[in-house]
């Protein structure tokens, strides 16, 4: 019966931190805690005019195009009273209302720790999982029973510590959930300018919840400088979108947006808001994620925006996954430079790698990382090409550049009406290098804000059964032929994978200085 219900399974939203009494009273006294809210932005229109956009909130638009319904009727929340005349939907969304217990309305006015939120939330799975079963029309065991959870901000930590520590609920609730999406969650900790990492001892509001130290005990990880690994749950089936913007951040006057610095959303670094661990293989895996130009929160911000949205569904309901990865064979300095290498002088050089992710006849981006919104890619020489370099660089995954994640829905993706396909695009800027030859800048032939590659490659996916991933794939490049990918892709099998392929897209810029290298696309079967 699960089959039927797939993918639609319940979502519980998982709200963010609340520093003071005031902002927690605020937060109980709306039903949804936040959720509900949307924005309204301006947009130039193709005539020039300028539009409003409306974006009605992600919680209003799950229910208007996917059909789901929360639990509030006739003033009661049927997940937490007992009525039997009003059955729980399976496709229902429901709100975990942990700060209810810090509101003088509803509890003592007394902020329980982060590990009592995990606990609850695990007992409002396993209540939820109970209503669910209870109502004959959803036809659904106790073991077929699945969840999501959607979090913002602590509420992604608040998951964390519930899935990886043990201690904090049971493994029959763990089960239950199947993926977990958090926008802006700060998973390896809140880093200031001053004082770096929030000190473990500033306890105002809870603030310490972001402490590296007292983060590793509740996610039960070992102590030190990364406590964003994934543990007891598959990390490629976190999501984690990323805000890039800083500026429409307005927390504390503006003061939150300063100390945390222009490569954060305002309050989280950019370094800081992803996950990683072993998949459901064992092998070691970044979560996917999407870097949008969105801050922390409110009207602006990541939670209420199209890009999240459009991410958060096709994670949660799409049947492919795209990942693009660079490969560089080779990169070439400027003739000066190179004479410079040679003659014995130490050349050093950075890159930067801007990227744009977006699927056809769409007017947003599913991912974006570009140098002036500072979420671009960093690679040293040093950290592409260790041999050449003498360089003590660690290698693997995490080294080459991962460009994007993409997620797609054969029912929600615009397709070509005769085949039935689904198409995104990539826009890969390498761009010119920062040089320095004995400590001293190059900059004889720079200039900013230039690149030595820039590709915008067509991606088009078409279902086919009879293939391993259950599509086939074509790719081409805009300049060549625009707007309509030709090449048929000569695919592999994934190393170690028995469903997914691989192909590569040949990269290269002859002329100095130049690049040679593979866009590795790896498309896998999703649900």
């Amino acid at each position: 019966m699960s089959v039927a219900l797939h993918p639609y399974h319940p979502i519980i939203y998982v709200r963010g931190f609340a520093a003071t009494q005031g902002e927690i009273e605020d937060t109980v006294a709306d039903p949804y805690m936040g959720f509900n809210i949307g924005s309204t932005k301006t947009r130039v229109a193709w005539t020039g005019d300028v539009r409003r956009f409306f974006f009605e909130s992600p919680l209003v638009r799950l229910m208007s195009d996917h059909g789901y319904k929360d639990v509030f009727v006739e003033g009661d929340d049927l997940v937490a009273a007992e009525r039997h005349d009003k059955p729980v939907p399976y496709r229902c969304i429901v709100i975990y209302r942990y700060y209810d217990e810090a509101s003088n309305d509803f509890g003592d006015g007394e902020t329980p720790p982060i590990e009592h939120f995990a606990k609850g939330l695990s007992d409002l799975i396993l209540r939820l999982r109970d209503k669910l079963c209870a109502n004959k029309a959803n036809s659904i065991s106790p073991e077929a029973c699945r969840v999501y959870l959607v979090a913002h901000s602590m509420g992604g930590l608040v998951c964390r510590a519930f899935l990886q520590n043990p201690k904090l609920g049971s493994a029959e609730a763990r089960k239950a959930v199947d993926k977990l999406f958090t926008y802006a969650t700060p998973h390896n900790g809140i880093d200031m300018r001053i004082v770096r990492n929030v000190p473990g001892w500033l306890s105002f509001g809870d603030i310490n919840n972001f402490n590296r130290e007292r983060m590793a005990n509740y996610l039960d990880v070992p102590q030190g400088d990364d406590v964003s690994v994934v543990k007891g749950f598959p990390a490629e089936r976190i999501f984690n979108l990323v805000g890039t913007n800083p500026r429409d951040y307005t927390a504390a006057g503006g003061l939150s947006s300063w100390a945390v610095g222009e490569a954060s959303d305002g309050l989280v670094c950019i370094r800081n808001a992803t996950t990683h661990g072993p998949d459901s293989q064992g092998k070691e895996v970044t979560s996917p994620r999407a870097f949008v130009h969105r801050s922390h929160s409110g009207h602006y911000g990541i939670v209420n925006s199209e890009e999240g949205y459009q991410n958060l569904t096709r994670f949660l309901f799409g049947e492919l996954r795209v990942d693009g990865v660079l490969d560089i064979d080779d990169i070439t300095l400027p003739l000066e430079v190179q004479k410079a290498k040679e003659a014995g002088k130490t050349v050093r050089a950075s890159y930067q790698f801007e990227v744009a992710a977006s699927v056809r006849g769409c007017q947003w981006q599913m991912t974006r990382r570009e140098v002036r919104e500072n979420s671009a890619i960093f690679r040293t020489f040093a950290d592409l090409f260790p041999d050449k370099t003498n360089s003590t660089v660690v290698t693997g995954h995490s080294r080459r550049p991962h460009l994007f994640s993409v997620f797609l829905d054969w029912d929600k993706s615009v397709k070509r009406q005769s085949s039935k396909s689904v198409s995104f695009a990539v826009d890969l800027k390498v761009l010119v290098p920062d040089y320095e030859v004995d400590g001293v800048m190059f900059l004889k032939r720079h200039f900013e804000g230039g690149f030595i590659l820039r590709r915008l490659i067509l991606i088009e996916v078409f279902p086919d059964t009879n293939s391993r991933a259950g599509c086939r794939i074509k790719y081409g490049f805009q300049e060549m032929n625009p707007g309509k990918p030709g090449i048929l892709a000569q695919t592999r099998a994934i190393d170690g994978e028995t469903r997914g392929l691989a192909f590569d897209i040949p990269i290269e810029q002859k002329a100095r200085p130049g690049l040679r290298g593979r866009l590795c696309i790896e498309a896998r079967p999703w649900s």
